[in-house]
């Protein structure tokens, strides 16, 4: 318990650091939203009292606490490029997209990453082994946005599988909802799934060959018993680890596939809030992008501290 409180704290002043630099980063840049907001033709008068109203004549330390108290709250403030709207109801119509496309990721990365690093321990070397590790690296070495202008060459005006640029909204069709997101999320699973294989074939192999593992057969002890009862708890371990990286990598690296597939998500949102600096707006997603990576690491950690109680004991000891 004492390790999972120490790890959330620590989880809270990541993210209080992440706001204090996100916001006065912003502070220091070039550029007024003052000034991109009313336009060329605003006269000084004008502009003076549209800072006022903003808030931007106050003191860059009172702007920071009292944008902080408003996320905190719940209410980030109102978008500077989107008429006004609250910065919540935007994220909030979005969220729902991105979130349902990195969880698609995830499952897709799941549901082929297991399977074919189980495959691999059959016999090392092999045609399987020799095709997975092929696989992973090409995964490895491609990424998502080029994976994604293949999908839509290939699979969109070739085979025309789906139309590029269409989006369906899940209040309209939930089922045609997914599939418009099914070839975004495979684009994003391919490069994270190799890297997961990659990691938990490995750890497969270093657990067949330890000494628990010669001393069960010797016992008499079937290899899937050892697989089940031994190997796989242990090589879950590293694996756990890299795959709360890659929780991270999904969603933080959606950004670009949205804006690839067109899809209208927090990723196109703060890519438009960017152009237009808009940065209470852009400031709110890089904390929630931030709290996505945190959480995914805490959580690892929490997952492997219950797979493995000897980590608590060893963070007990240092």
């Amino acid at each position: 318990m004492p390790f999972i409180l120490r790890r959330l704290f620590i989880a809270l002043i990541t993210l209080f650091l992440v706001s204090v630099v996100c916001f006065f980063s912003f502070s220091v840049i070039r550029g007024d939203p003052a000034s991109t907001l009313g336009g060329i033709w605003i006269s000084p008068e004008q502009l003076s009292e549209l800072r006022e109203e903003m808030g931007l004549n106050k003191n860059v330390f009172v702007r920071y606490f009292d944008w902080l108290f408003k996320f905190i709250s719940g209410n980030p403030g109102y978008s500077y490029s989107f008429r006004g709207e609250e910065i919540s109801s935007l994220l909030f119509e979005r969220l729902p997209v991105s979130f349902t496309l990195a969880l698609l990721s995830l499952l897709l990365i799941l549901l082929i990453s297991v399977p074919l690093s189980l495959l691999t321990v059959k016999k090392k070397g092999n045609i399987t082994d020799i095709t997975v590790n092929i696989f992973t690296a090409a995964g490895v070495s491609t990424p998502g946005f080029f994976i994604g202008l293949l999908f839509i060459f290939f699979f969109g005006f070739t085979f025309n599988l789906f139309v590029p640029g269409y989006y369906t909204d899940y209040r309209e069709s939930f089922p045609g909802f997914l599939k418009c997101l099914f070839f975004p999320a495979l684009a994003i699973a391919i490069p994270n799934t190799a890297i997961l294989t990659k990691f938990l074939r490995g750890s497969l192999f270093s657990e067949l060959d330890s000494d628990y593992v010669r001393t069960a057969r010797s016992k008499g002890a079937g290899r899937l018993y050892i697989m089940r009862h031994h190997v796989l708890k242990n090589a879950c371990l590293p694996a756990v680890t890299v795959f709360g990286m890659i929780i991270a990598e999904v969603f933080s690296g959606s950004i670009i596939i949205e804006q690839v597939f067109s899809i209208p998500g927090i990723g196109r949102l703060l890519i438009a809030a960017i152009g237009s600096r808009d940065y209470p707006l852009i400031q709110s997603l890089l904390v929630y992008i931030a709290f996505i990576v945190v959480f995914a690491n805490t959580l690892a950690d929490i997952v492997n501290l219950t797979l493995d109680p000897r980590i608590r004991r060893t963070k007990e000891i240092n």
